[in-house]
């Protein structure tokens, strides 16, 4: 049983807004970093202790919902009632003491929160929904525990040194003089890792473009697809960009890069990112019709598909996508990634190169669509498959095939 410590204070505005929180989140089905954006705005005045007490409770709670519920036997309950002994028990399991309030005069506490501490592995244990468990169970066997531990610790926050402004020392000085202290990662060139966390957004460096934040094993597929200044290469599911930023910075802004993506807004917030970044090579594109990829056939030097997928590689990041996920949907981003696969990869010159990636550990959304690719095109081959585990590098859960089209 955790030892309890000298607590935070709790201040019942703040639990109030925690609560309203979760009900958004669970009972209306948003996600939890939006619900949270929103009371942020809303209550301006917060100061950043606020801020911060908020967003990790909501966070921790919604990573930690099936087992508080079991542990508690709620039937995940929204009212408000039920809702503060979800929050006292995630505080107990957090090694603080409650405030003496009528709310937290609650018998069943104590039960509950060693029942907590008696859920050592498995389903509730992983605080997962039992398909999502037996996925995982699939995939790695006797490692799965032992992974989805590691899925369930708080992410690192990670900067990629932006390479077209300066070097990854010169960036570990520069956040120095704003008492940052950084790590250098090994096997990761363009990575630093902060020893404490930290809002980075708010530094002189962030705003002069030198980093951006991206996790390790994102950071490693531009790398594996071996772009060279003066190609012509395609993101096809850039979204907000991180990975055509990286792509840029190899480029050295020499040559062509198209950002392509179905979301207008998310290659507006490309732009934004790419000025500060000082990356002139981008252009985007958003794809409304078939003709925006058709025009593009048999144009392309290199093309990165970092398609859709279950997530299931980033629940540290983002937990709430293990209860929002369903079978129904991960059979139809399946039908998604094939399509893409397909549709996009006639973009490539013969000879050229592409990465078919996601952020998640099932087969059945990496190895088994790679290899129904090419098995309906035999002019194409395999040269390097990777992946990455949380539990093994740290980083998130990620997975990059890079192919080859023949001549």
């Amino acid at each position: 049983m955790n030892q309890t410590k000298k607590s935070p204070r709790i201040h019942k505005h703040l639990l109030n807004a925690v609560v309203s929180c979760l009900q958004q989140s669970f009972d209306e089905g948003y996600y939890i970093d939006k619900v949270i954006e929103r009371a942020f705005k809303q209550n301006k005045k917060w100061g950043s202790r606020d801020r911060k007490f908020v967003a990790e409770a909501c966070y921790e709670i919604t990573r930690w919902w099936r087992k508080l519920n079991e542990a508690l036997q709620l039937e995940n309950s929204l009212n408000d009632e039920d809702l503060l002994k979800v929050f006292g028990l995630w505080w107990l399991s957090a090694g603080h003491e409650l405030p003496e309030w009528d709310e937290f005069n609650i018998p069943e506490l104590k039960q509950a929160l060693s029942r907590y501490n008696s859920f050592e592995s498995g389903a509730v244990a992983a605080s997962l929904p039992d398909f999502i468990y037996d996925l995982y169970k699939n995939e790695l066997g006797e490692e799965t525990d032992e992974a989805l531990r590691a899925m369930n610790e708080q992410a690192k926050i990670v900067l990629r040194v932006n390479e077209l402004k300066l070097n990854r020392e010169s960036l570990q000085k520069e956040l120095e003089k704003e008492n940052i202290s950084t790590m250098i990662v090994d096997n990761f060139p363009s990575a630093l890792v902060l020893k404490e966390r930290a809002n980075v957004f708010r530094t002189e460096a962030f705003k002069k473009g030198y980093f951006e934040v991206q996790d390790g094993a994102s950071q490693s597929v531009a790398p594996l697809l071996g772009v060279e200044p003066g190609m012509r290469v395609v993101d096809a599911c850039a979204g907000a960009g991180g990975k055509s930023l990286h792509l840029a910075s190899m480029m050295q802004n020499k040559g062509s890069l198209i950002a392509l993506d179905i979301h207008e807004h998310k290659l507006k917030e490309l732009k934004k990112r790419a000025k500060r970044a000082g990356a002139s090579n981008i252009e985007t594109r958003s794809i409304e019709s078939t003709k925006v990829i058709k025009r593009l056939h048999d144009k392309v030097d290199r093309l990165l598909l970092d398609v859709p997928c279950s997530g299931l590689g980033v629940l540290r990041r983002n937990p709430d996508t293990k209860w929002k996920l369903t079978k129904e949907r991960i059979a139809e981003l399946i039908e998604i990634q094939s399509d893409i696969i397909e549709r996009y990869s006639k973009m490539l010159k013969p000879g050229g190169q592409m990465i078919y990636a996601t952020c998640s550990v099932l087969r059945s959304e990496n190895e088994d669509q790679v290899e129904k690719f090419l098995a309906n095109n035999q002019n194409w081959s395999l040269i390097k498959q990777e992946r990455h585990w949380p539990h093994k590098e740290g980083f998130d859960g990620f997975y990059a095939a890079l192919l080859q089209k023949g001549e």
